[in-house]
């Protein structure tokens, strides 16, 4: 079961493969990448061991900051992210904030929301 407010989808490609495709697309559409981080690699400073994971936080600020407008809170949630991770099975995953959370966390309007989502970026990563 996904956590409240996670949409979490199953990539056909490898965990870098995916954040790669989603930053591409997202430059391409003008967004600024604000961060990519290998949370694998920052683990391992600390002496961890994690299986791969990588971390994208994007967007755009003309977007953001018309949400920001309308309620400041919602810079808790922005820029936007998305993670992508591979399981033991060797399956990576990709999982990101639903924009119907947003909407219902901040009393966004639907139009508002919208902004936010990002479903149509994943379904072109995960292909």
């Amino acid at each position: 079961m996904n956590p409240e407010g996670m949409i979490i989808k199953r990539s056909v490609h490898t965990a870098r493969e995916t954040i790669d495709l989603a930053e591409t697309i997202l430059k391409k559409k003008g967004a600024k990448i604000y961060a990519r981080i290998d949370q694998q690699a920052e683990a391992a400073t600390g002496n961890i061991k994690l299986g791969k994971i990588e971390y994208l936080l994007f967007g755009n600020p003309a977007v953001g900051g018309q949400l920001m407008a309308v309620d400041s809170r919602i810079a808790l949630d922005l820029p936007l992210k998305l993670i992508a991770w591979e399981d033991n099975a060797g399956a990576t995953w990709v999982a990101y904030n639903d924009a119907a959370y947003l909407e219902q966390r901040y009393s966004l309007k639907p139009q508002l929301a919208a902004l936010a989502d990002i479903s149509s970026l994943i379904e072109a990563v995960t292909r």
